[in-house]
């Protein structure tokens, strides 16, 4: 396969940022990222979610070039051979050359060549790259002269991140589309994308991680692949205007993977784009997609029940800048959230993905849990965060048939929860004693739960780590049971040791005197209630 002279062809060309098993960070084209997948550790990108963009567009590519896998068996051959079967994939490649031409005259990669407004008019390339956020450029590497030009590779990543995490708000009125309003496109929400708490399951390499979420025809309980689920190279290509077919899809999963939210047309060509045209695309709403999207976990939504007069409403479970991966475990397991039972109304259905790994996988491998995806601020229109978490843990925890192990943990989480409750709870308690307005009493609770939190992180991961199918399940709760209580009990006596003199007087609030010897031994019953550890495992009297 050769380059073609004017044009930028993702296949040909470097542009997708990959790490290799050594550390290293280098640019690949798409056919060589199937290429080295064994040799590479994983997709990265300029931000995190660009990444899982590119790793979804690589799942498309390698869900077609397989025609699978068929099932589980296809599967395994796949992962028995170790590396990418090539010839399949470069002959997909090939088939559709013309459709991955970044500047293609008639069919642009992930645009539409003919896309124009009224006034002929494009924007600043701050509407493609997505950590420039709107009139805060100094916030952000590529403000000044780093926004007046882009290589045709760093546009190609931004281009697949934008159709997947584009922010809400008014866009470009394109000519040709019928939704526009005095030259204005009015929102139709973010990148498809943009709706979900993504998660991804990583092996070992990347083409381990491309397997590992590739998951077979045969299994409608995590995902459904309809005769007609085709990436969008694959259709017709688009207009200004919505989708005709657009109230029957998405038809599966690489259909997702590459939705095109947005219609778009660059200004520039391989040697460099100075702006760039954006103006809706087909718009989808994430209620109920927990069929054709297997990357994010959902949850049951009763207020979305009402809205729409429908007896069980699934959103997708959002990823929370402030709150770590391992605090919401109870949406992400399984044996917690299967999927084959979404209909019967549970709160929680975990990601196909995770339930897939746990099928193909036997509980001596570990993987690694990676939850991407992106906060908006004001009514979606604008970046608020991003967020990037990991966890690493045995396929013993996925697994549905020994749920003693996953339920532990799950166990685990809940009970420190409770006992940071309790800690914050001190932490009022001991600002009112002291005369604390109730503002400042809610901020010493919020500060005092995040130091707390942040102290039990990494710990809480290594101890999730080392766990395995060897492992006792009663014995490992306690465990976590134990760090947990000597780091919050050592929070509480710190806590009390800052106190001033005033707050062991105590003061009264709402007819109840509060002090510092009382707030003490509310919080040391509240915490060895949440956190109870046996006489064997603490050598002294048993705490109750």
């Amino acid at each position: 396969m050769t380059a073609s002279g004017d044009g930028f062809s993702l296949i040909d060309e470097p542009w997708v940022l990959v790490r290799t098993l050594d550390g290293a960070t280098e640019e690949v084209s798409l056919v060589d990222l199937f290429r080295r997948a064994h040799g590479l550790a994983e997709v990265v990108g300029d931000l995190p979610t660009q990444g899982f963009a590119i790793l979804r567009l690589a799942l498309a590519v390698l869900h077609r070039a397989v025609d699978g896998p068929r099932d589980e068996r296809h599967w395994q051959e796949l992962w028995d051979a170790g590396r990418a079967p090539m010839p399949l994939i470069e002959v997909y490649l090939e088939r559709f050359r013309d459709r991955f031409d970044l500047f293609h005259p008639t069919t642009p990669f992930f645009q539409v060549a003919d896309l124009h407004t009224a006034k002929a008019e494009f924007s600043g390339l701050e509407k493609l790259v997505a950590d420039v956020p709107a009139g805060h450029q100094h916030f952000t590497t590529r403000a000044g002269r780093g926004l007046e030009r882009l290589t045709a590779a760093e546009t190609t990543r931004w281009l697949v991140h934008l159709q997947a995490f584009d922010i809400s708000g008014i866009k470009s009125g394109a000519v040709g589309d019928p939704r526009v309003t005095g030259g204005k496109g009015y929102p139709i929400g973010v990148g498809w994308t943009g709706n979900l708490g993504g998660l991804a399951v990583q092996g070992e390499d990347l083409w381990q991680t491309l397997l590992l979420n590739l998951i077979a025809r045969d299994q409608p309980s995590l995902v459904e692949f309809s005769a007609s689920d085709r990436p969008a190279w694959e259709r017709a290509a688009d207009t200004s205007s919505e989708d005709d077919g657009l109230s029957s899809r998405p038809d599966g999963p690489t259909d997702l993977y590459t939705w095109q939210s947005r219609r778009v047309r660059l200004r520039g060509d391989r040697t460099g784009v100075t702006g760039v045209l954006v103006a809706n695309g087909d718009r989808l709403t994430p209620q109920n997609r927990l069929r054709s999207e297997p990357m994010t976990a959902w949850r049951r939504s009763e207020p979305q029940q009402k809205k729409l007069g429908l007896a069980l409403v699934y959103m997708p479970q959002e990823l929370r800048p402030d709150r770590a991966l391992w605090r919401g475990l109870n949406a992400a397991l399984p044996m917690a959230a299967p999927r084959g039972k979404a209909d019967g109304g549970q709160p929680h259905v975990t990601a196909g993905v995770v339930e897939w790994a746990a099928r193909v996988l036997d509980g001596k491998h570990r993987v690694t849990l990676r939850a991407t995806g992106m906060a908006y601020g004001t009514q979606n229109a604008m970046v608020g965060d991003v967020v990037d978490d990991r966890l690493v843990v045995s396929v013993a925890l996925l697994a549905q048939d020994r749920p003693g192990l996953p339920q532990a943990v799950i166990d685990a989480v809940a009970a420190t929860e409770t006992a940071v409750l309790a800690l914050r709870n001190l932490a009022s308690d001991l600002a009112k004693a002291g005369g604390a307005e109730p503002a400042l009493a809610e901020g010493a609770r919020s500060r005092t739960a995040e130091q707390a939190y942040a102290a039990l992180d990494a710990p809480f991961r290594a101890w999730l780590a080392d766990l395995d199918g060897d492992s006792d399940p009663e014995l490992a709760r306690i465990d976590w049971h134990r760090h947990a209580y000597a780091t919050l009990r050592r929070f509480g006596e710190e806590l009390i040791a800052a106190t001033g003199p005033g707050a062991w007087v105590g003061r009264v609030v709402n007819g109840h005197r509060i002090t510092t010897p009382e707030a003490d031994g509310r919080f040391r019953a509240a915490l060895a209630s949440a956190l109870p550890i046996p006489a064997v495992q603490t050598g002294k009297e048993a705490v109750a």
